[in-house]
């Protein structure tokens, strides 16, 4: 679970009277460099500081990554975010298996992150493949699904509590759960329900 940060000490005497510090500061390392971090901007709010990090590496490496920049700054939660795509199954269970050992949350999707995005619209039980998953985006946005589009949090944002409810149902009907294996899967909606309870709209 996400641990508490421990005061460093560094710069409060600094700061000005009257300044607001966030509630939370998270880390998030993702393996895309561009569909994640630019739904994950979105939530960027006062009452929350996001750091994101866009390696476009596999999930080992970027659970590495998160080890290494966790101990280079504050932050109250560090998620690696990724997805299972062509990365062979035991590389999948590995980055989990040592994200768990070295306390690093996980938000992956199998196949693809777009299968988030895909939630909010209907419920979805049938493997497709990341072509699939833009085509249908791209029907129903009414416009070409684009992997940089800066907008979707907000055009997305009315229709969250839809995705919600479907990646719940879509999870549970793995039992017991087999994340490399169950396609489709996410649990995004884990990352995006923790951010919800710092970002004030």
């Amino acid at each position: 679970m996400p641990k508490k940060r421990k005061p460093s000490g560094r710069g409060y005497q600094s700061r000005r009277v009257g300044t607001r510090e966030p509630l939370q500061r998270f880390l998030l390392v993702c393996e895309g460099e561009k569909t994640e971090p630019a739904y994950f901007y979105g939530f960027r709010m006062p009452t929350v500081k996001i750091e994101i990090v866009g390696l476009g590496k596999d999930p080992v490496a970027l659970i590495d990554r998160a080890v290494d920049q966790r101990g280079k700054g504050e932050y109250d939660q560090v998620w690696c975010v990724f997805d299972r795509d062509d990365v062979p199954a035991e590389r999948f269970n590995q980055a989990r298996a040592l994200a768990r050992r070295k306390n690093i949350e996980v938000a992956y999707s199998n196949q693809a992150f777009e299968l988030w995005y895909l939630l909010h619209f209907h419920y979805c039980d049938v493997a497709q493949t990341r072509r699939d998953y833009v085509d249908g985006l791209s029907r129903e946005l009414g416009r070409p699904y684009q992997k940089n589009d800066h907008t979707l949090y907000q055009e997305l944002l009315p229709r969250q509590e839809v995705a919600f409810q479907n990646a719940r149902r879509l999870f549970k009907q793995y039992n017991p759960s087999n994340p490399a294996a169950d396609d489709p899967s996410t649990t995004v909606h884990l990352l995006v329900q923790e951010l919800n309870r710092f970002v004030r709209r």
